[in-house]
């Protein structure tokens, strides 16, 4: 499956050479996002997929549970909608989240086109007090399965945290990988689709006109870079869960897709929300989730110690509260009995009803020696789920004219504080779609402007082509201006890891994922913040205080090699991590996933925070690119809501 397709008409012009590529779309990430918007545009167009490991390392590959939409007859749209706000806690955008859920079935039947095999009613159920019935619950094999294409009414549904009903198709326990292999199946099949595994892109490069045209990329699997040159670029990299100790997302997500927007001109919003799943298994170094369909089935929340039940005095909804509620109420257990761990208890439903509906979960925990159907589940949180990211529209459009994003790296607004369960499965189909529609249209309009030369006055006619995402109640997150590119115009060729060795760079990395853990986690105070970017100071200075600077990508003198990359991702993370803890500290509230132990009220009006990109004259075009942000003490500029006034005295 990780195999690269190679499409029949990928471009041969003579202006392709080893370190050149051309393409008509270029899709940075290979989940779920990636795919539906390459399946959805038309086959006309050369699409590239850029897979920075194998296919099956992402986030989608390894969502359990499903995706939401109002599919049962009882159930609505607006039901849905109004589920996803109160879950949000105010931060929603509205008309985002209402065009995103309103187009559900849609997405969901779309997917069943293309084979997913989602796990269907016993063909005795018609209604949806079947649906409901545990008893009736049959496992369907695939001599049951009929030949006519599957509907979206053929579906059973279960419940999660913080939905009034069942509105979750899946199928069994292992969603995302059946979903994956499906639509790996048929971008593999497809003539207009190349699928590159092992491809990492590191910088996204811009015209004169500021249009993102491409991607420079590190291709892992014969250690040399590449520029990638396109007429439209997706960003669909995933989130930033690997800042995290203890996290569900694989190794790959550590928030690239998330600086490189930042860089080339696009705003961050909502960085600080950070989701934490409640039942992740607490097992070893274990990163494997717990479905939270399990509780939606009726799972239970134990204390190891006293054996007691703690969720029914935590929230009426007890364990199918959302999730923020859930994890905190999780974490202070854990706190007061010091185990690391509560129980989730399962073990009262049908065993059979178990095993044929959490077929991964149970035959994993077996092989663990913990029978789900007799004995209860260590648990803990774990990050799971970035809310904030790229501002992005539900079309995907960026603030950067050519460049859409989908998935975790965008913020559509519609998981605002706190993501109800399952939904992004859902947002990753309908963002993707709207992408593919909307490209050819921005294709079209961009070749007019080019033969009509709008662009010496393009003022006017620019926002015809492109309009960039609204945002309405924001705060501004103050950074220090020190938080800047660093240019040397004496240096334009070769890059040097300074001083650092990848021991170095190894044992940052490690200590970075603790220290986000401890000091940005469940619950978050102003003097942990400010330690924490007291340690991030630290370890830059400690890498040596460098930048990559001025990368000239057509001069035959530059190098970017798997000894220079370690370096390149890590500087990134620190900076990015920097920006989250910043925007942290400034959210002087609790609200959904972001709690603050000096701060535990809501403010009296929800306000979306919001990273201004740095100064468009520090970007640099394709022959000038640089490589990271570093951020350094001088010239901080003392604010009453930035914590580095410690900074200066270090």
């Amino acid at each position: 499956m990780s195999e690269a397709h190679t499409a029949a008409n990928t471009s041969t012009s003579a202006e392709d050479t080893h370190d050149v590529r051309h393409t008509d779309v270029l899709i940075i990430g290979a989940g779920l996002a990636g795919l539906s918007t390459a399946l959805a545009l038309p086959q006309t167009l050369n699409v590239t997929i850029l897979s920075k490991a194998a296919l099956d390392v992402c986030s989608s590959h390894y969502a359990q549970g499903g995706i939401a939409a109002s599919l049962d007859a009882k159930d609505c749209a607006a039901d849905h909608i109004a589920d996803t706000l109160i879950a949000g806690a105010g931060l929603c955008e509205a008309k985002n989240t209402t065009e995103i859920l309103s187009a559900g079935q849609q997405a969901v039947q779309w997917l069943c086109e293309q084979g997913v095999p989602f796990t269907r009613l016993p063909k005795q159920h018609a209604s949806s007090e079947k649906i409901a019935t545990l008893n009736g619950f049959q496992h369907l094999h695939e001599e049951d399965l009929e030949t006519a294409a599957l509907q979206t009414s053929d579906l059973h549904l279960t419940k999660e945290g913080g939905h009034g009903c069942r509105r979750v198709a899946h199928a069994d326990d292992a969603t995302g990988r059946h979903i994956m292999e499906a639509l790996v199946k048929k971008a593999q099949a497809a003539s207009n689709i190349t699928i590159l595994p092992y491809h990492e892109a590191l910088h996204l490069l811009k015209n004169t006109d500021n249009h993102c045209h491409g991607a420079y990329v590190f291709a892992h699997d014969n250690q040399r870079p590449l520029t990638f040159y396109s007429r439209a670029v997706v960003l669909a990299s995933g989130g930033l869960g690997q800042l995290f100790k203890r996290a569900s997302a694989p190794n790959v997500c550590v928030g690239d897709g998330v600086m490189m927007a930042w860089q080339a001109g696009c705003r961050l919003a909502n960085l600080e929300f950070i989701q934490f799943h409640p039942t992740g298994l607490a097992l070893g170094d274990s990163s494997f989730l717990i479905s939270e369909a399990l509780r939606g089935e009726g799972g239970r929340l134990y204390c190891p110690q006293t054996g007691k039940r703690f969720m029914l005095k935590v929230d009426t909804r007890a364990e199918l509260a959302p999730r923020d509620i859930v994890a905190r109420a999780i974490a202070e257990q854990i706190s007061t009995n010091g185990l690391g761990h509560v129980h989730l208890d399962v073990s009262h439903l049908p065993a059979p009803f178990l095993q044929a509906h959490f077929p991964q979960i149970y035959q994993t925990l077996l092989a663990l020696g913990i029978d789900i159907t007799t004995d209860p589940i260590p648990v803990a949180p774990t990050a799971h789920y970035s809310c904030g990211g790229v501002v992005t529209s539900a079309n995907g459009l960026t603030d950067v004219t050519g460049l859409y994003a989908a998935g975790e790296v965008a913020y559509t607004g519609l998981h605002g504080a706190n993501r109800l369960a399952s939904n992004s499965l859902l947002e990753c189909v309908v963002v993707g779609r709207n992408i593919a529609a909307d490209i050819p249209r921005y294709l079209k309009a961009i070749e007019k402007l080019d033969t009509t030369s709008f662009y010496t006055n393009s003022e006017p006619s620019i926002y015809d082509v492109w309009t960039p995402p609204m945002l309405a109640d924001c705060q501004r997150i103050t950074l220090p201006s020190s938080i800047e590119y660093q240019r040397h115009a004496n240096d334009h060729h070769n890059v040097n890891v300074r001083t650092s060795t990848n021991t170095d760079i190894a044992g940052i990395t490690t200590q970075l994922k603790a220290l986000m853990t401890s000091h940005l986690g469940i619950t978050r105070n102003a003097e942990q913040l400010e330690q924490a970017l007291g340690q991030i100071r630290q370890w830059q200075q400690q890498l040596g205080g460098g930048s990559l600077n001025h990368i000239d990508t057509k001069s035959k003198d530059y190098v970017i090699s798997c000894h220079t990359l370690p370096y390149v991702q890590l500087t990134r993370q620190l900076q990015l991590a920097a920006l989250i803890i910043q925007s942290a500290y400034q959210r002087h509230e609790s609200r959904g996933g972001h709690y603050r132990q000096d701060y535990p009220n809501l403010a009296s009006k929800p306000l979306t925070s919001v990273i201004e990109p740095p100064s468009l004259t520090a970007f640099a075009t394709i022959d000038d690119i640089d490589m990271t942000a570093h951020i350094t003490t001088a010239d901080v500029q003392k604010t009453t809501v930035s914590p580095l006034a410690m900074w200066e005295s270090g």
